[in-house]
């Protein structure tokens, strides 16, 4: 889910606005966005991350164990760790390793030989105020706060930012450890829920608790999460697609009841993504549902949750249909990251959209398994009035630009743009539940994605690719009707664009046309230019020849 700031009276737009719009970039973002000499000699395999968490001046302290194969010769280790994040020491086989600082990252001076095919470990020690989240999750960062009876409530949401920003890492997402340990202590007035499962609870002689969560499979750092405060807890069991998976549902105490009634959406979703993707991707690690002190963000098999126990995006529907205001948005979006985002996780996030369009449109999925195949096409259509245009919707890559806003609701309507385009909805499904099972548990570009969709389709789909992704414009079918003869072409396209849609041939008897940016020709039964009419599935626009065109026209 990224973060999200007001636009048209409804809080719907992802804070990567300001980001979408930068044409230049630092030496910062290049170290930030790029898999650089200080990077690519090496592979992440294990992360062993030790956090102690003091609510009480909001501080922490720790230590991270990077294992890591050597992929290549080198003797220069960039490692990322955001100010004012502070390393007190470096430590490898025993030995203490030299390094400078330069902005967010640390370069670390590799005295051993770094042979390649060998596994070794780094452990980076360190402590400070990590950046506070000002208006969570937005801005990210540590969340430092109270719940209503006063009790410490802490946790993290750092998608944009980058889990640096806690802890020390290799902050790039193509390279993701195979499994991780993150363990994490607290007062023992709190409960730490994080990823995966709990292996162990020790009380301490200080007065804190320590909880270690393990990751059996790989994950994305960002999705690391620390969630602490006083939890209520139960457990139970979706009979799925692989057997028998625990859901775990983690809400502040005096929410139980209340949790256990609006938490039961999370079964019904299930049941919906895994017809529709496949197998829910992490079924060593469960499900958890935790209440979180923001809106809510994607934790890989620990999903944070802050939508008040109300349907609806904080009791608002996004598409002004009625429709969103049948279910939870947080639970269906950011579980739908459990397969779109974490389990294909996007190798730079200059394509976010891999993430969030699919994401997006599985809200109209999810509608659709809740009430029926029109309403989930009117939830999609519905949402068109908050696409912008402003930006493309990918962004400018090795600089950790993720791209416009528009990835949410454009990015969804091109999805079910493309589903019409494929036309048969046991094949679309077909092709959403082979992405998931061709790129399970890996990072992906964006080509590669757009590449399966077209070969599992049969249709060369680059062009409408390149149209929704890459520019700004609309779609416009030109048209003109004289007597019984349509002319029609596409134009506001990029080159070669020859989408087929579907438009009115007779009064309200729809047929699919095969445009191009070439005058065609075609006899309808139409009495009048009134009766033409453009498939409202289709995210386009249609005007009669010789009217103005432009980015900011009404979609028929």
């Amino acid at each position: 889910m990224r973060r999200f700031a007001l636009a048209l009276s409804l809080v719907v737009l992802s804070a990567g606005a300001a980001a979408a719009q930068r044409t230049t970039f630092t030496h910062a973002d290049t170290l930030r966005g790029t898999n650089g000499p200080g990077r690519s000699w090496w592979d992440a395999t294990f992360y062993d991350l030790h956090v102690a968490v003091n609510p009480a001046d909001s501080s922490i302290r720790g230590y991270n164990g990077i294992t890591y194969r050597v992929i290549a010769p080198a003797n220069e280790m960039q490692i990322d760790l955001q100010v004012p994040m502070e390393a007190d020491s470096i430590i490898e086989d025993g030995h203490a390793l030299t390094s400078h600082r330069d902005g967010n990252a640390l370069f670390v001076t590799m005295p051993s030989p770094q042979n390649v095919g060998d596994t070794r470990t780094v452990t980076v020690y360190y402590h400070g105020h990590p950046r506070a989240a000002k208006r969570p999750p937005w801005d990210g960062g540590f969340i430092w706060q109270h719940d209503s009876l006063g009790h410490p409530w802490v946790a993290t949401a750092n998608e944009g930012l980058g889990a640096s920003v806690w802890w020390p890492n290799k902050d790039i997402p193509a390279d993701e450890p195979d499994s991780q340990r993150i363990a994490i202590t607290v007062p023992d007035s709190m409960t730490d829920v994080s990823n995966g499962r709990l292996r162990s609870t020790t009380h301490n002689s200080d007065g804190t608790t320590t909880y270690e969560w393990f990751v059996t499979n790989p994950i994305n750092n960002y999705d690391v999460e620390v969630n602490a405060g006083t939890y209520a807890h139960w457990q139970q069991i979706y009979h799925g697609e692989h057997g028998n998976l625990t859901m775990d549902f983690w809400p502040l105490a005096y929410h139980l009841d209340t949790a256990k009634v609006e938490w039961q959406q999370a079964t019904s979703m299930l049941t919906c993504f895994e017809h529709w993707f496949g197998p829910y991707p992490w079924y060593a690690d469960g499900y958890k549902l935790i209440e979180a002190p923001h809106l809510g963000m994607e934790h890989q098999s620990g999903v944070a949750y802050g939508n008040h126990f109300k349907n609806g995006y904080l009791g608002r529907d996004l598409s002004s249909t009625g429709h969103g205001l049948k279910w939870d948005f947080i639970i269906v979006h950011e579980s739908a990251h459990e397969w779109w985002g974490n389990s294909l996780t996007d190798k730079d996030h200059a394509d976010m959209w891999i993430h969030e369009s699919f994401a997006n449109y599985s809200e109209s999925l999810y509608t659709e398994c809740q009430q029926g195949k029109q309403a989930g096409a009117e939830y999609v259509i519905g949402t068109r009035r908050l696409i912008r245009n402003d930006s493309p919707i990918v962004g400018h890559f090795g600089v950790n630009d993720e791209g416009s806003e528009d990835m949410y609701y454009k990015g969804g309507n091109m999805r079910h743009t493309i589903r019409q385009i494929v036309g048969n909805d046991e094949k679309w499904r077909g092709i959403l539940r082979g992405l998931q099972k061709t790129f399970r548990h890996q990072t992906v570009s964006g080509t590669q994605i757009e590449d399966y969709i077209s070969h599992a389709a049969g249709i060369d789909l680059s062009k409408v690719f390149e149209q929704y992704l890459t520019t700004t414009q609309v779609p416009v079918l030109e048209y003109s009707l004289d007597g019984g003869t349509l002319e029609y072409r596409w134009a506001n396209v990029v080159p070669g664009f020859a989408m087929p849609v579907r438009v009115t041939v007779a009064r309200d008897k729809y047929e699919r046309i095969r445009p191009t940016e070439s005058w065609q020709i075609k006899r309808v039964k139409l009495a009048s230019a009134a009766e033409f009419k453009v498939d409202q599935n289709y995210y386009v626009t249609a005007r009669v020849a010789g009217a103005e065109v432009g980015r900011g026209d009404s979609h028929r």
